[in-house]
């Protein structure tokens, strides 16, 4: 009987303890619930619908971010500048614009007020959004602003190591837009000496055809070549009277003649002459061979000095004669021709 009633005691005694054990289970869940829907899902709730679009802005928010900075933000107090930040917050002004921003804000609240725990959990929590707000800086090579914002970030957590990659990606921007500007440089270097080579070969192009049809519409005048011109009077004379004492000696077995020129060529103007508007003329002394070619070709005069002298030369040296003839044989003879030079 004893026994049976310490067994019953102890079973009421384990009933009440698991009771209780129930009773603050149910207590703690309760207490977790009231936290969860008093503090954290409203707080959660608000850096959601802070972030809620990004990490592009919306129309109303980039409207926002226009909005002008409060007036006297120094002189703000702690609660003040709070207030601020949440509303930038709202609006995602994480960074920007410059001087009316959250962080900007945050910041000034911990330089006012070292460890203010709302200030420090604002900047720690929304230190993703801001980064992603940097990195789109970035991308749109606004680098001036991308580095103030980074800075900002800085500030608030210097030792996160996505300032690190921000930092990469900024300067990685940066050297590619100065390769983009630079092949630009050279492609307009380029282009303008390529215009420049194209405009000289057409000028000289045009000098050139210019001074060819000048010269096709000024040919020079030249003598016709004369029997016996009046330089010529002594040789031609001296000749006939070789041949003369010739024809004597061995008779009249064949025909005496003089060299007849059969082919004239026209030399050419020289191109300073022709620019210059210069004439004159040139006294030629050569020797026709027993094949009709011209030889021993020399000056005697000529005026201007060495003006016309090669071109005269060069045309006597093609000129072809029937050879002068002695008692019916090829023989060579002297003889002199004056080329004048008109425009």
């Amino acid at each position: 009987m004893h026994t049976r009633y310490r067994i019953e005691s102890r079973a009421g005694v384990r009933g009440r303890a698991n009771t209780t054990l129930i009773a603050v289970i149910v207590l703690v869940v309760l207490l977790g619930v009231g936290a969860w829907l008093l503090i954290i899902r409203p707080h959660q709730e608000s850096l959601l619908t802070d972030s809620a679009g990004h990490p592009a802005l919306s129309t109303s928010a980039a409207k926002a971010a226009a909005a002008a900075p409060p007036a006297n933000v120094a002189a703000m107090g702690v609660d003040e500048l709070l207030a601020e930040g949440r509303k930038a917050l709202n609006e995602r002004r994480y960074l920007g614009p410059a001087g009316n921003s959250a962080f900007e804000f945050y910041l000034r609240v911990l330089e006012t007020q070292p460890g203010n725990r709302v200030a420090t959990d604002a900047l720690r929590e929304t230190f993703p959004l801001a980064a992603t707000s940097a990195e789109q800086a970035i991308n749109s090579r606004d680098f001036t602003d991308a580095q103030r914002q980074i800075d900002l970030l800085a500030k608030a957590d210097p030792t996160n190591y996505t300032l690190t990659i921000l930092r990469s990606k900024l300067d990685a921007q940066r050297k590619m837009l100065d390769k983009q500007q630079q092949q630009e440089l050279e492609q307009q270097k380029a282009q303008l000496a390529a215009t420049q080579k194209a405009a000289v070969e057409k000028q000289a192009a045009d000098r050139l055809a210019q001074q060819q049809a000048q010269q096709a519409a000024t040919q020079p005048k030249v003598t016709p070549p004369r029997a016996a011109p009046a330089p010529q009077t002594q040789v031609a004379a001296t000749v006939p009277a070789a041949n003369a004492a010739v024809g004597t000696a061995g008779g009249a077995g064949g025909a005496t003649s003089d060299a007849v020129l059969t082919r004239a060529v026209q030399p050419a103007y020289p191109p300073i002459a022709l620019r210059s508007r210069q004439s004159g003329w040139v006294i030629v002394s050569f020797t026709v061979d027993a094949e009709g070619r011209t030889t021993d070709i020399a000056v005697v005069d000529s005026k201007p000095h060495r003006v016309f002298d090669n071109a005269a030369t060069d045309a006597v040296r093609r000129y072809r004669f029937t050879p002068a003839m002695s008692n019916g044989v090829a023989v060579a003879s002297k003889r002199q021709q004056k080329i004048e030079f008109n425009l």
